[in-house]
């Protein structure tokens, strides 16, 4: 039975029941009272919009799209630099409105009727689809700063940026037109080597793209080859390798074969890193190393200083 407490105050008396604790509860049945929950709608999850947020891979940060966009692709915290598309590299390097694309149209064929897992006309269609490109290079005309130049950008997300027949021609049609008009030629490679759809018609582009280089070297005009990530095997034992300037962005793999390759046919430890663009930098091969917002404005002093003779010459009649 609860008794009462008294308790006195000014002027009046309050009476308070004394608290008596409930009697046990029985086995495996709880004396806790669940609270109710407040409000009849369920919590939903908020949707949070995909394409705003990129995580750089090298130190994990969340970059906002329109930033990464805005610094060309690269890391503002580590300097990663994303691989990146040749019509948005294109749109880096020349002055607005300046480039002409030239044998736009061109695309390849299953010359050798190929079939996999996948016929290689499949395969065409496919990466014709989705990346919107004709083949894995995109050649033209341009300007960087005040001169003009033949310029040719691989896209290494059409088939890998490999070397097939439409590439090797493009190119040496870039190369051959640069001559003729006297310009200064600038291939940006990114690639994993020959197409093997194509077989030895693929191998017979590293020929023909030098032999148009050579030429035009005999014209006394000057070729850079810029590589980025990853520039590997057939370009890189041919056209990529043969600049009067070799430039690199910074982290790009460069090499002819892959490290297990190299490893098993030499039998020889390989040093740490040695396929990196610094490290080929350390050993003479590469001349400079640039990030991607920096090369315009270094590909534009680099022009103007290799062209200064020609004008020269030229004024002399």
């Amino acid at each position: 039975m609860a008794t009462t407490i008294h308790k006195k105050s000014i002027g009046f008396d309050t009476v308070e029941p004394a608290v008596t604790p409930p009697p046990p509860a029985p086995a495996g049945e709880s004396t806790f009272v669940k609270k109710p929950k407040l409000g009849g709608s369920k919590s939903k999850k908020r949707d949070i919009p995909e394409g705003l947020w990129t995580k750089c891979p090298k130190c994990t940060t969340l970059i906002y799209d329109k930033d990464l966009d805005e610094n060309l692709k690269v890391c503002p915290k580590c300097q990663h630099h994303f691989p990146i598309g040749a019509r948005e590299r294109i749109n880096s390097l020349v002055e607005t409105c300046s480039f002409e694309e030239i044998d736009a149209q061109m695309t390849s064929v299953d010359t050798l009727k190929f079939t996999g897992t996948a016929t290689y006309t499949s395969k065409l269609e496919a990466y014709q689809k989705s990346t919107g490109l004709k083949d894995a290079v995109i050649t033209g005309l341009g300007r960087i700063g005040a001169q003009k130049v033949a310029l040719g950008v691989m896209d290494f997300s059409f088939l890998g940026g490999s070397m097939g027949s439409v590439v090797g021609e493009k190119l040496t049609r870039l190369i051959e037109l640069g001559t003729d008009r006297g310009l200064p030629v600038i291939i940006i490679s990114t690639s994993g080597g020959a197409r093997m759809y194509e077989g030895m018609f693929s191998l017979m582009q590293m020929a023909k793209t030098s032999a148009a280089l050579a030429y035009h070297a005999k014209a006394k005009l000057p070729y850079l080859s810029i590589l980025t990530h990853p520039t590997t095997a057939g370009v890189m034992a041919s056209y990529a390798s043969l600049g009067d300037l070799i430039l690199a962005e910074p982290g790009a793999m460069v090499g002819f074969a892959g490290p297990r390759v190299i490893k098993d046919t030499t039998q020889a430890e390989l040093p740490p890193g040695f396929q990196t663009a610094e490290f080929l930098r350390d050993r003479g091969l590469i001349d400079a190393i640039i990030p991607r917002p920096e090369m315009k404005a270094r590909l534009a002093n680099y022009l103007d200083f290799l062209m200064q003779g020609r004008k020269q010459l030229s004024a002399l009649g």
